[in-house]
């Protein structure tokens, strides 16, 4: 398999994309091979009463239950959800954490990195030319047992591997080492590319520039995953490194930790997004929403997406192979003829500024985030349970009703903050010695429970910012309405 990878062009890979019915036919087919071969999902089928031998069509497959991590991965021995049983058949274990601060398992194989380069190729072939170009590769994803910055190396040290001019270091998300090695490396290479969180990178770039790093000299490129950013803060962060073609060198990824990388942006979809982040009543006609989702294009003979009531689910093959597995994130999919016609009836041909590299006939996924309570920070994800121990403190409990909104802003220089607003209880007065107790609590609990914050989230941007409302207040905390803990970012912040 390793040396098909190596051997196999991107071109001919990714050719026959956009037939829906080749990737339907392996999704089938991937479904069989699960059935027969994984014990945990052989026994959730009899659970649901499914015979395998009578998944015989896509439109028996659109029957099958969902699968999730509540449902599925939590119910299960960790080898009785691989093949065969066999835990030891892979090689690698990823580590998520959940919302109780209890940690998830991904293991996988080093093939199954194979597919999930491809995604990192399209990004370092078609938008940066890196193989024809000396490229540095810094990764700056937090390393240890969370997916992102392992995976991440491994993937980059299989595009060398390829052929690519391409080297690989990894300090992390260590801000003062990422600029030592920078400097120390960057000259003696084309391009640089950073892999990181947008807010993080964002942070890199600022730091450089204030330790006279002159960014342009490396022309630098981002390679992202984690967060929805706007197309201003792409601009804006571009300008600050010195980009001359915000297409062609920045690229967001949707990643898991449950499957990899499942789709990323290309030359093509950021040309898209770019048009209608210009053009908000086009959006929203598209997407069915006011705010601008994350687009990406992706292989579906890879990972094959559904949508379901506004969410996405996925089926795809890993350590721990994925029937329908819903992951909870709000968003869409849209075949790659239909966006087409769908923008020329906008007056838009986004081929006309990009030429022909970097336009795939792939199809089209939209992700506005987790379609539950839960937000994404740094790359973290930041749960409602989290916060809520933080409230539960004396004599915190008895300052607040507890009910909070959270979600993450960005201030006029488009760095992005946690910003928590708590309902305070009947005749309590607000006060700044109560936001800062509850500000302090909240983080030290959130630093407890949930690795990924203390790991991604850089010390200087954990402390969360709290707002105190009066209880019933009717921006937030309205009467007789099913509360929610969390709100779509409005991004900028409003000036006082």
């Amino acid at each position: 398999m390793l040396a098909e990878f190596i051997a196999t062009p991107l071109d001919a890979v990714l050719s026959g994309a956009d037939d829906p019915y080749a990737a339907q036919s392996q999704a089938l087919e991937l479904f069989h091979q699960v059935a027969r071969d994984v014990p945990a999902y052989a026994l959730f089928l009899a659970e649901h009463g499914v015979d395998p031998d009578q998944v015989q069509t896509f439109d028996d497959f659109t029957r099958l239950p969902l699968v999730s991590k509540a449902n599925y991965h939590s119910r299960f021995p960790l080898g009785d959800l691989c093949r065969h049983g066999r835990l030891e058949a892979n090689d690698f274990v990823a580590v998520s954490s959940g919302s109780t601060g209890q940690p998830t398992f991904w293991p996988r194989f080093v093939t199954d990195e194979l597919a999930i380069s491809r995604r990192f190729e399209q990004a370092f072939h078609d938008s940066f030319r890196a193989d024809e170009r000396r490229t540095l590769a810094v990764v700056c994803f937090a390393l240890g047992t969370w997916v992102g910055g392992m995976f991440t190396t491994g993937c980059c040290r299989h595009l060398a591997a390829r052929g690519y001019p391409l080297v690989v270091v990894s300090p992390g998300n260590n801000v003062a080492e990422i600029l030592r090695v920078v400097q120390r490396l960057a000259p003696e290479f084309e391009q640089t590319v950073l892999l990181g969180y947008p807010p993080f990178l964002k942070d890199v770039v600022d730091a450089g520039l204030a330790a006279g790093v002159e960014w342009s000299k490396f022309h630098p490129k981002l390679v992202m995953a984690g967060e929805v950013f706007s197309e201003e803060w792409r601009t804006l962060v571009g300008q600050r490194m010195g980009s001359s073609d915000p297409c062609f060198d920045s690229v967001s990824l949707y990643g898991t930790a449950d499957a990899g990388v499942l789709g990323n942006e290309t030359p093509l979809s950021v040309a898209i997004r770019r048009f209608l982040a210009a053009h908000p009543d086009a959006a929203r006609e598209l997407f069915g929403e006011s705010r601008l989702p994350t687009l990406v294009q992706y292989d579906p003979r890879s990972r094959f997406f559904e949508a379901i009531d506004g969410t996405l689910l996925f089926t795809g093959d890993n350590g721990i192979p994925l029937i329908r597995y819903h992951i909870a994130d709000s968003g869409g999919v849209i075949p790659f003829d239909a966006m087409l016609d769908f923008l020329a009836r906008r007056g838009f041909d986004p081929h006309a500024d990009l030429g022909h590299r970097g336009v795939r006939p792939m199809p089209f996924a939209f992700v506005f985030g987790r379609a539950d309570f839960t937000i994404s920070y740094f790359g973290a994800n930041v749960y409602p349970e989290n916060v809520t121990v933080g409230l539960e403190q004396p004599p915190i409990d008895q300052w607040v009703t507890g009910k909070f909104v959270m979600q993450t802003r960005e201030d006029d220089d488009r760095n992005t903050y946690l910003s928590i607003v708590v309902e305070l209880g009947s005749e309590v007065a607000p006060g700044a010695d109560k936001a800062g107790a509850i500000g302090e609590s909240i983080l030290r609990h959130l630093l407890r429970l949930n690795s990924e914050f203390a790991n991604y989230v850089p010390p200087e941007r954990q402390m969360p910012r709290i707002e105190l409302a009066p209880r019933g207040d009717p921006a937030y905390f309205p009467l007789g309405v099913k509360h929610r803990y969390t709100r779509r970012s409005p991004g900028r912040e409003a000036q006082a």
